[in-house]
């Protein structure tokens, strides 16, 4: 759709790219922005005084702006983290200091591993219960199940609001709206979400929300975690030294206020003016826009996929956004990604970091397809053409 504004697809004429969910691929604009704070006023930030040092400092806080207008929060609800995953565990360690046992916490079988195993560990670690909750055939949570594992023991609900496996949706407004009458706080995975629908962390209410610079356009190496003040107040710092810190003693050390006590060290600058970047690029497009167009592409992949025989979705196909997983009949999906690579056609295979829901339905691995801004029907229309000479071969 936009991929004249990808340097990636000039170099690579022929690449199809379907591997967002992993990964997204960066518009020009991004690397231009990095590169010039690079080479034009390049520095550390917060402590300096000379000219580029205040000005890295500003463009740093203002990329802290960017991300919370995105999100509709306020800047110092905004902590930068190297990832998703370093969020979510930021929270889970800290978390993990106040739970006693026989406190629970529960996750979603179709979580990602990122979610899932901190929150198991934390659980393990204090003694509390980790529960479960399953999803329906069609990969929507049940919240039927989720209501019985409700009590008023639970203390955090973590869980994605679109999974990286399925493409589900998840119904994470009335979710957090449970968790909360019975007083536990929630944790929302929105490492696919924030970068394929309009997130509004007020309107949900959630007390936490993480996500990644890489799958919204962004760098690596440049993670967001939201969290409402006074849910923040109440962890305890994740890691020490650098700017969080407020005061140093012998005998003691006081810590500054949020979100600086969880931003320890040198922070990743140019990756937050590179994320800040590719947040005023989606806006410029739209995240309605681009979800409405990625739901119509998804839609077609769907179509064009079921007229293959031996196709096996995982989960519901018409509930699906910007994220498809199947398996063919009969054929490793290993084998087929291979063949699609040999083609210049970019997918995923494996279990996605969700082991869990691949056994829910009694798969070891699937072929997972991605949409970004950059595709269009020429390039699901390659991936089928391709496709079927892969699964030709067999």
């Amino acid at each position: 759709m936009f991929k004249q504004d990808f340097p990636i697809f000039q170099t690579h004429p022929d690449l199809v790219y379907l591997d967002t969910g992993a990964s997204a691929q960066k518009p020009a604009v991004v690397l231009e922005t990095m590169d010039s704070f690079y080479r034009t006023f390049y520095s550390n930030v917060h402590r300096g005084n000379c000219e580029i040092a205040n000005q890295a400092t500003e463009a740093y806080e203002r990329a802290r702006h960017q991300v919370a207008q995105f999100i509709h929060a306020d800047p110092s609800e905004v902590v930068f983290t190297k990832s998703t995953t370093e969020s979510v565990n930021l929270v889970a360690s800290s978390f993990a200091e106040t739970l006693q046992p026989q406190d629970e916490v529960i996750v979603s079988v179709s979580d990602h591993h990122a979610v899932f195993v901190p929150f198991q560990q934390a659980c393990l670690k204090r003694g509390a219960v980790f529960k479960v909750a399953p999803v329906l055939a069609s990969g929507a949570l049940d919240l039927e199940a989720f209501d019985r594992l409700l009590t008023k023991r639970t203390k955090m609900v973590a869980m994605a609001h679109l999974t990286n496996v399925l493409g589900t949706v998840q119904p994470i407004k009335e979710i957090i709206k449970k968790a909360h009458q019975k007083g536990a706080m929630v944790l929302v995975d929105g490492a696919q979400s924030v970068a394929h629908l309009p997130t509004d962390v007020t309107e949900l209410d959630c007390d936490f929300l993480a996500f990644s610079g890489h799958k919204l356009y962004g760098p690596t190496g440049i993670g967001v975690l939201y969290g409402k003040k006074d849910a923040l107040s109440k962890l305890s710092p994740y890691q020490f030294g650098g700017d969080m810190i407020r005061e140093v003693f012998i005998d003691h050390t006081t810590f500054a206020d949020i979100p600086a006590r969880f931003e320890a060290g040198t922070p990743p600058i140019a990756e937050a003016l590179g994320l800040e970047s590719a947040l005023t690029y989606l806006q410029k497009i739209g995240m309605s826009a681009i979800h409405q167009e990625e739901m119509r592409l998804t839609d077609f992949l769907i179509k064009r996929l079921s007229e293959l025989d031996g196709v096996e979705f995982l989960g519901d196909p018409s509930l699906k956004t910007g994220i498809v997983s199947f398996n063919i009949k009969n054929i490793h999906a290993g084998d087929l990604a291979f063949i699609l690579a040999k083609q210049h056609i970019c997918t995923r295979v494996g279990h996605h970091c969700a082991m869990p829901i691949h056994q829910c339905y009694h798969k070891e691995v699937s072929l997972r397809v991605s949409l970004g801004v950059y595709n269009d029907e020429e390039d699901i229309e390659k991936f089928i053409f391709a496709l079927k000479k892969a699964i030709s071969f067999f």
